[in-house]
């Protein structure tokens, strides 16, 4: 891997003396490989290890794939705008009676506002994503002649498109590498694993595309939020069982101490009367 990475030795008392160093008052996660100390790390190095990272992630999530449902690329264009701030679970249980309903640009640019506000109203955010919807179908037909464009530029241009969902549907309607999709949990991983330091996720996306094998841009977001949901929650990450852990500098989960109890001030107590 590189003279970036350190070899680990005593691997129970090393992480025992970064956990007091860093003022953790948290057992280890016993059973855990120790996490990965990069020093100053060259783009060099970082690009290998990014790219170990992806086989793994392919070997132990092979079946990770798109989680919004959809029939072509205009349905996972409407159900990527209406995911913002919302689960694809919600997303899934109203696009079936919005594509019934409307199953074409053409039908849904003639939507009535309030008809499908009415439908997207569980997503959250619904007066501002009927907005988006409305302004993008219109645009797709009468730009596009009704068709979604397969390019970056085009689909930005749309209402209510940035560079995330034109990721999205590049990559899993169009089979188009053009960049990696980076949402709340691809950034908050790919923080953690130390492969990006930018919380927006421009940036981040342009940290990444020079360091994660184009061949598994596509694939690369869907295995991530897969190992986020099964091994490594925000919260309680499972770094014994992670296939990462020798990978892992482990940003933001080591070393962090504990927030003080809060404590509450007690009233002074007035002195008994003789």
């Amino acid at each position: 891997m590189g003279d970036a990475f350190v070899r680990r030795t005593a691997r129970d008392r090393s992480r025992e003396v970064s956990r007091l160093m860093n003022g953790s008052t948290a057992e280890p996660d016993q059973g855990a490989t120790a996490p990965l100390r990069l020093g100053r790390e060259r783009l060099s190095d970082r690009r290998r290890r990014a790219g170990t990272i992806a086989e793994r992630l392919a070997e132990a999530h092979p079946a990770a794939t798109c989680s919004l449902d959809f029939a072509n690329p205009f349905q996972l264009l409407v159900a990527t705008i209406l995911s913002a701030q919302c689960t694809d679970r919600r997303v899934n249980m109203v696009t079936g009676e919005l594509f019934r309903r409307w199953p074409s640009p053409a039908a849904l640019a003639g939507a009535g506002r309030r008809d499908l506000e009415a439908v997207i109203k569980s997503t959250g955010f619904y007066r501002a994503k009927a907005k988006n919807i409305l302004g993008c179908c219109r645009a797709l037909v009468e730009r596009h002649g009704g068709e979604v464009p397969q390019s970056l530029a085009d689909l930005v241009k749309l209402p209510g498109v940035g560079r995330k969902t034109a990721n999205v549907v590049l990559g899993s309607a169009f089979g188009k590498a053009d960049g990696i999709v980076v949402d709340t949990h691809v950034g908050r991983i790919t923080r953690r694993l130390g492969l990006t330091r930018r919380t927006d996720a421009v940036g981040a996306e342009r940290d990444l595309v020079k360091v994660v094998p184009r061949d598994h841009w596509i694939a690369f977001s869907h295995r991530l939020i897969e190992h986020g949901r099964t091994i490594c929650p925000a919260r309680s990450p499972r770094c014994a069982a992670c296939p990462l852990a020798d990978l892992c500098p482990r940003l933001g989960v080591e070393g962090r101490p504990r927030r003080k109890p809060a404590v509450r001030r007690q009233a002074a107590k007035k002195p008994r009367r003789p």
